[in-house]
């Protein structure tokens, strides 16, 4: 095997990084996972996680977990509003396609792949600051002052990540749309109206280029997103400080100012926002492969979460990552590196292209119709999955 004997270091434990740390190990291969979380008990911020049907669900087949990842998930429905809150559409779970892409929760995804990962796999507050490049291996350095040494690399820590560049020159681009994520912890005292019309499912409102997307936790507590085109350099403009709830609330009353009270009675339930400004990588420019060192997940492919594809690719770069390492006959590996990588920009390019293609029908004019469109041409694709070669 080509990772006999050799160290592996997987810088980042969010999905991506654990499932790749999970299919090495069934494997035999020495390998540890760097995570800057303090602990496992950290919260995870964001959003629940769809893992669909032909791509990452494939993945965590592969590792054996899938029957776990049923068990926490949720068939989840999707419904449509308009800005008056008029139910325009909705898609409730079938018998048939409960299983196609379920929802879960982030924090019960990542004790999931925990817990199928050797005792000590992964190493706590260990935020990289520094990869040092040795003869034939590669020393770590953390904030907290400890170094590691590691035979084999995999650069798993997010689309900010800055060891991005030993691999490649391209550098994520902002693509003009500007996310605001909100949090709401007790949706059903803080707006009761709102929750009463998203129910338990995935609600999106389109309109005047903007969206409204909500998705509902196992605990309850929603989670939302609201997108608009912008100048990169707007929070700037606007001394936006997304900590102080007023100056959020006064700019979104403006923005939204044609949408009903129900929305604005979920903006001002809110606990905590954030901003967020999407960035995309174009994958079209020579990649620098080398023998102990690669990219997976967001470090290699960041895109915007408009068409929802974002971690199933990720994991998809776990699956023919970990087979061309342990499982293909590859003479050295350079060579596996090299299959990997070019396997990896092919399906990356297109998800780029369905993403982008999404985002442009969410923010026109034509809003929903074009955006339900992106996304029937997308899932079609995941559930008639086809080998890559």
């Amino acid at each position: 095997m080509l990772l006999k004997d050799k160290k592996v270091a997987i810088i980042g434990g969010g999905p991506v990084g654990l499932t790749t740390a999970r299919l090495l190990q069934q494997k035999g291969v020495d390998v540890t996972v760097y995570e800057w979380d303090k602990n496992a008990q950290s919260r995870i911020s964001g959003g629940t996680l769809d893992i669909h049907k032909g791509s990452g669900q494939m993945a965590l087949e592969k590792a054996g977990l899938l029957e776990l990842y049923y068990h926490y998930a949720r068939p989840t429905g999707e419904r449509s509003l308009d800005i008056h809150a008029n139910i325009l559409e909705e898609s409730l779970p079938t018998e048939e396609n409960k299983f196609d892409r379920p929802e879960i929760d982030r924090n019960h995804l990542r004790k999931i792949l925990l817990d199928s990962l050797d005792k000590n796999t992964v190493v706590w507050d260990s935020q990289l600051t520094e990869l040092e490049k040795l003869d034939d291996q590669y020393r770590l350095h953390f904030q907290n002052g400890k170094t590691a040494l590691a035979d084999f690399v995999i650069v798993a820590n997010g689309g900010k990540s800055k060891a991005r560049q030993i691999v490649t020159d391209i550098v994520p681009q902002y693509t003009g749309t500007y996310i605001i994520q909100g949090e709401v912890l007790d949706p059903q005292k803080s707006c009761p109206l709102f929750k009463k019309l998203c129910g338990e499912e995935n609600t999106m409102a389109l309109a005047e280029r903007k969206m409204l997307f909500c998705q509902v936790k196992s605990n309850g507590a929603l989670n939302y997103y609201l997108s608009f085109k912008i100048d990169e350099n707007w929070v700037e403009k606007e001394n936006m400080d997304f900590s102080n709830k007023e100056m959020v609330l006064n700019y979104l009353d403006k923005l939204f100012v044609n949408w009903d009270s129900t929305f604005k009675e979920l903006f001002n339930a809110t606990d905590n926002f954030v901003g967020l400004p999407m960035r995309r990588m174009f994958l079209n420019e020579p990649w620098q492969s080398q023998s102990n060192i690669t990219l997976v997940g967001d470090a290699a492919h960041v895109m915007p979460p408009f068409a929802g594809i974002g971690v199933n690719i990720g994991l998809l770069d776990a699956l023919h990552l970990a087979k061309s390492l342990t499982e293909e006959d590859f003479p050295d590996l350079l060579s596996a590196v090299k299959d990997y990588e070019r396997k990896m920009i092919v399906y990356a390019s297109e998800a780029q292209e369905q993403t982008q293609m999404a985002e442009e029908g969410i923010h026109s004019d034509e809003g929903f119709e074009e955006n339900r469109k992106a996304k029937e041409e997308w899932d079609q694709k995941i559930l008639e999955p086809k080998e890559i070669k």
